[in-house]
């Protein structure tokens, strides 16, 4: 039924977009043959523009009503492009048509982007489970009690408590962290995650509709569903606009005739020239041109906006929330500082970690090759036969010694604490990798994930901009307050799960602080939905990328500050155009009262405003 909808949903929104194009082609084929048809050819092909470009906002506008029982502007529009065909103004009916059937396209591409984002995030969560006996069962059969297995590199398909097994698990699909945690018997481990080590006997404790992996889909879902009071004020704007412009009109049907003494012609002429001149137009034509130059804009500068509002929102924000891995720093741990026995050859030892190392798949075991890989004496690799120590390091035989590559659990906790009087100062959010050759400690090594250069630069900027920075992060207390010290973080939030960040989001609302929140992970999708605005690294997973509102494709933060500042100039540009168009409409209305114009001129007015309010919506293409 889901893809069922899916597919409806894709055929629908193509279905806008070409009916819009073909409106628009046939509005333009007529304007340019215009000199060489006949005056029959002519009205068919704007007939043809008004039927093909108007049935799906009139079916909306009516469909609308007749459940709401409230006129809407989509109503208005309609029928004030009928109004005007009705007296012979057939090109510009059928423009207001063409304007209002493009923005519907653009609004329901929008709408059909969110509805995938649940679909991506379910997918990562396995369909079945093998049971101890090897039955394999579907997921939602599951209870608690029951034992079930799970193979080196399958994704965990629920909750659960180690019974019988170690390893390590990947567990950034909740904490958005990439160096994966060390597991054994009695540790929980979570739905979603992925098991690296050893195979598992896994007690499942949780009902499959209770796991953590589930509890971000609904909190996705939830934050989705919640309207904000701007959405609220337009749409009570728009009931009020409608009403008023057609009582308005309805009175000038008939009123003038009595009061004034009009003709009825003139005062059914005058009708009419009010319905064209009071039509919304070059209201939309305000804020549409404006806010597709701020989007193209940011498109060439790596900012993918996923609509309007978010563009508008940018230049209201009060705080910007990060996530810290992928988002602050690079998401993958580097060798940083480093200790070798002065009584070593550094080619050997890079030699022998390389090779024993090429051996894992582990995150840490990719930053030592880094490291070794430029450092060895030979591009030939030694032969090793390694074995896998789970949660610990590696042990192998290479070139005639035996070499230990772990924690110091492993090679010894008393010689790694001498080891590590080496260094002056020693960091506590580092991880430490210590190296063992025969029954000597020879080097040491310490890793983290390290800061993106632009980061520090970013968050000052938009400190400059007024925004309080924080820092949401899974990582512990210590990791945290060091990468938030080194990037100028205002304050930050250790240990997060996914729940937590939600929760310190949600806090910003209640103090009436519009925020945005900035990540990549599965983790983020809650937050990036409760924000205000949500923002996705553009290496990011495919959640976060479908449930952000706005992507920054290059990975690059200091695009988020060129994204506030063409806001700030696309807001200013779109009070400058409403109230020039305001102004305009005022003025027709009130000379159309006084006869002073006729409908050439009401379209003349109407129309020319609309044309000068996008030219200045186009100036935001130039903004830097």
């Amino acid at each position: 039924m889901t893809t069922l909808n899916g597919g409806l949903s894709y055929l629908k929104l193509h279905g806008e977009i070409i009916a819009a194009a073909i409106s628009g082609i046939l509005i333009f084929t007529a304007w340019i043959l215009s000199d060489y048809l006949s005056h029959g050819s002519w009205i068919t092909l704007l007939i043809a523009a008004f039927l093909i470009g108007g049935f799906a906002k009139a079916k909306e506008g009516i469909t609308e009503t007749y459940k709401t029982k409230r006129l809407n502007v989509e109503l208005l529009m309609i029928i004030a492009a009928i109004g005007a065909a009705s007296i012979g103004f057939w090109a510009e009916g059928a423009i207001l048509i063409f304007i209002f059937s493009l923005s519907g396209a653009l609004e329901s591409y929008t709408e059909n982007k969110n509805k995938n984002e649940l679909q991506s995030l379910m997918k990562l969560q396995p369909e079945t489970a093998t049971l101890l006996s090897g039955e394999v069962v579907a997921i939602d059969q599951l209870k608690p009690g029951e034992l079930i297995t799970v193979k080196s590199g399958e994704r965990i398909p629920a909750d659960g408590v180690i019974s019988k097994g170690d390893t390590t698990v990947d567990e950034s699909a909740l904490s958005g962290e990439s160096i994966p945690i060390s597991k054994t018997i009695s540790d929980e481990v979570f739905a979603g995650t992925v098991n690296l080590g050893g195979s598992l006997q896994i007690e499942i404790n949780t009902l499959p509709t209770e796991t953590m992996f589930q509890k971000i889909i609904e909190l996705v879902q939830h934050a989705h569903e919640e309207r904000s009071p701007s959405q609220q004020f337009i749409e009570k704007f728009e009931g009020l606009y409608v009403n008023i412009v057609l009582i308005t009109v309805a009175m000038m049907m008939f009123l003038p005739h009595f009061i004034f003494g009009w003709s009825w012609t003139d005062t059914i002429y005058r009708a009419m020239i009010l319905l064209v001149v009071a039509s919304p137009c070059a209201l939309v034509a305000s804020i549409m041109p404006a806010t597709l130059s701020a989007i193209s804009n940011g498109a060439r500068q790596g900012v993918l906006f996923k609509g309007g509002v978010y563009v508008e929102a940018l230049a209201k924000l009060d705080a910007i929330a990060f996530d810290k891995t992928g988002t602050l720093t690079k998401g993958e741990p580097a060798v940083v500082d480093y200790y070798i026995d002065p009584n070593q050859e550094v080619d050997d030892v890079a030699n022998a970690i390389y090779a024993i190392e090429n051996e894992s798949i582990h995150p840490l075991a990719a930053a030592m090759k880094k490291w070794a890989g430029p450092k060895r004496s030979s591009q030939e690799e030694l032969s090793v036969t390694v074995e896998h120590h789970n949660g610990r390091g590696l042990s192998a035989q290479a070139d005639h010694s035996h070499w230990m590559i772990g924690n110091a659990e492993m090679i010894g906790k008393q010689e790694a604490a001498q080891l590590m009087q080496h260094f002056s100062t020693h960091q506590q959010a580092m991880t430490e990798i210590f190296v063992k050759k025969d029954t000597k400690v020879i080097a040491v090594f310490l890793l983290k994930d390290t800061l993106r250069q632009d980061a520090v630069e970013a968050i000052q900027e938009l400190q400059s901009l007024g925004l309080r920075t924080i820092m949401l992060t899974g990582d512990n207390q210590a990791t945290a307050e060091n990468i938030a010290k080194e990037a100028g973080i205002d304050e930050f939030h250790a240990n997060c799960l996914p729940a937590d960040k939600v929760k310190h989001l949600k806090q910003l609302r209640q103090q009436n602080q519009q925020s945005v929140m900035i990540g990549d992970g599965i983790n983020d999708a809650p937050a990036l939905a409760t924000a205000n605005i949500g923002v996705a690294m553009g290496t990011g997973s495919d959640i976060a990328l479908e449930t952000a509102n706005i992507v920054l494709m290059k990975n690059n933060l200091a695009k988020m500050v060129h994204a506030i500042r063409v806001s700030k100039k696309m807001n200013t540009i779109i009070k400058q155009n409403i109230a020039f168009s305001l102004s305009v409409i005022a003025v027709l209305i009130t000379s159309n009262f006084l006869q002073m114009i006729n409908m050439p001129l009401g379209v003349i007015g109407h129309e020319g405003s609309t044309i000068l309010v996008i030219l200045n919506g186009l100036r935001v293409l130039r903004a830097k």
